[in-house]
Parts: C-alpha cells; sequence; structure tokens
C-alpha cells in the first residue's frame, strides 16, 4: 500500500509539472505573438503612413497642408493639382507609350531571358562557364553613359522606342535566378527521356520547360512591368520627340512647369501661392504615377517573394 501511494504521488507530481510546463510555455507563446503583432502594426503604419499622407494631401487645401493641419483625413477638398496635371495635353500620350514601352519591352526581356537561361542551365553547353562569367562581370562594370549612347546613335536608335526597350532587355540578375530556377527544376533525366521519343532541344524548351517554368516567367514580367513604369532616364537620354516620351517625362514637365514663374499668367498672386500649388501637384503626380502599380501589387506580391527566394538557392 505504502509503495502504490508513493508511485500515485509520482504520477500525481509530473502530471501537476506538465501542466504547468505547458501553461508557462502558453503564456511565452502569447506574449511572444502580441510582441510580434505590435512591430509588425508599428512597421506597417510607418510603410504606409506616408502613402496615406500623399493621398489625402493631394485632395486637401494646399495652405492647410503646409501648416501642417492635414494628419488622419482630407481637409479643405482641392482639385487644382489633378486639374493642371490632367489638363496637358500630354498626359493621356505619356500613359499610351508607356503602358506600349512595357508591354513590348516585358516581351522582349522575357523572350530573351528565358532562353538564355535554358542554354546557360544545360551542362553540354560547351564554355558555358566562359559565358556567364562574361556576362556576370557586365553586372559589376559597364562602358558608362558616353559610350552607350555613342554607341545607341551609331545603331540608330536616339529618338526611338527601341533604345528604351532593346537596352535593358536582358537583365543579369533576371538572367541568374532563371538559370538557378531552370536548374533546380527541370531535371536532366527529364530531357535525357524525352530524347529517347525524340524530342530535340526546342521541342523539349517548348513543351517541357516553359509548362514548368511559369513562376519564374511570371517573376520576370513583373520585374519587368515595374521597372518600365518607372523608367524615366533613358527617355530623358535618348529621347527628344515629345510624342514619344513616356508618363514619367510628362509628368516631369509638368512640375518643372509648376515651378517656373513664366506659368502664372496672372492666376498666382505672389510666389508663395504657386508653391503651394506645385506641392499639390507633386502629391497628384505620385498617385498618377503609381496608382496602376499600387493597385497590382496586392494580387501579385506573391511573385516578388518567389523571385527573391529563387535567386537565393543555389540549383
Amino acid at each position: 500500500m505504502r509503495l502504490q501511494d508513493e508511485r500515485g504521488r509520482l504520477a500525481y507530481g509530473r502530471r501537476e509539472g506538465t501542466g504547468l510546463e505547458q501553461w508557462s510555455r502558453s503564456r511565452a507563446d502569447r506574449l511572444f505573438d502580441i510582441v510580434n503583432m505590435l512591430i509588425f502594426v508599428l512597421v506597417t503604419l510607418i510603410v504606409l503612413y506616408p502613402l496615406y499622407f500623399i493621398l489625402i494631401g493631394a485632395f486637401s487645401d494646399p495652405n492647410l497642408v503646409s501648416r501642417g493641419e492635414v494628419w488622419l483625413y482630407p481637409k479643405g477638398l482641392n482639385f487644382d493639382g489633378f486639374e493642371r496635371i490632367f489638363s496637358n495635353g500630354y498626359i493621356w500620350t505619356g500613359y499610351r507609350n508607356t503602358i506600349v514601352y512595357a508591354a513590348l519591352g516585358t516581351a522582349i526581356s522575357v523572350a530573351l531571358t528565358i532562353t538564355a537561361a535554358y542554354a546557360l542551365a544545360r551542362k553540354d553547353l560547351i564554355g558555358r562557364n566562359v559565358i556567364m562569367f562574361a556576362i556576370t562581370f557586365t553586372m559589376f562594370f559597364s562602358g558608362g553613359l558616353i559610350p552607350t549612347y555613342l554607341l545607341v546613335r551609331e545603331l540608330g536608335m536616339v529618338n526611338t522606342m527601341w533604345a528604351l526597350v532593346l537596352l535593358p532587355a536582358v537583365s543579369v540578375y533576371q538572367l541568374i535566378i532563371a538559370r538557378t530556377f531552370i536548374q533546380a527544376t527541370i531535371p536532366e533525366e527529364l530531357f535525357e527521356a524525352a530524347s529517347i521519343d525524340g524530342c530535340n532541344h526546342t521541342t523539349f524548351f517548348f513543351r517541357m520547360v516553359l509548362p514548368l517554368s511559369q513562376a519564374i516567367i511570371a517573376v520576370i514580367v513583373l520585374f519587368n512591368v515595374v521597372f518600365h513604369w518607372n523608367s524615366y532616364f533613358p527617355a530623358l537620354i535618348y529621347l527628344r520627340d515629345r510624342e514619344l516620351q513616356p508618363l514619367q517625362l510628362v509628368l516631369r514637365e509638368i512640375l518643372i512647369q509648376s515651378q517656373s514663374s513664366d506659368m502664372s499668367g496672372g492666376y498666382f498672386e505672389d510666389t508663395a501661392e504657386q508653391q503651394k500649388l506645385a506641392e499639390s501637384i507633386k502629391y497628384g503626380m505620385v498617385i498618377v504615377a503609381s496608382l496602376p502599380m499600387l493597385v497590382l501589387y496586392p494580387f501579385l506580391q506573391k511573385y516578388f517573394v518567389k523571385g527573391v527566394m529563387i535567386g537565393s538557392i543555389k540549383g
């Protein structure tokens, strides 16, 4: 009896200890989750509030914005900035050109990047390491702006759309992650099995590699669309015709005009009023330029994460 009582006390103690340990661990987990949630909320506010402030500032009275009275919601609704932006006749031309450049440039980039990545991923390609080294070398060293401009001029691409879509057609970074993806995802045995049935590299690429590479293709498409949509410096260097200018250059011209005293034409009472309208135009320009990307990003952000992860794994 005494032995049975001792065993019962030990079993009860173990059960009590286990329950206490679980309760303590559960409380620590809850505390950890609360701290993580608070940090997440703080970081989210730090990232999103500037975008929200630009949004409400674009629709608020510039005088109230300059005095710091606009914080949480628009005050003194004002659309002068948007009216000045959309009164420019080239705004829709800029939208059209940017869409064309983004679509055509992305198509060319995807075609060149995927085909080059597949070729460099093949182990039977003679000299592939040397070729890859030469390509990677250009990622760190380049000829510079002046030699590039001279080359573009000699090719007859100055003041043409081809200077904007062909120069950035192949990104070394995207080529590396595409090559890594193909090496890690498509095994060599798959081509060997297909070649037994008489499949060559062209057929294998179109019927096997492309369907299995939809994830990396989506990543490259997204990267290139964002790049072409936000690009302005190549257009500033190579384009002269206003009918060819992308949206970013049109918005830049509107901003410069809004800050010029020649634009007042009696509308502004003084320089202070002109500067306030210029600030309102700045907020409106950010919204006009970023709205399409902001709408698409929540639906496509997973591809950004996937592209980073693909590039971090060596196949």
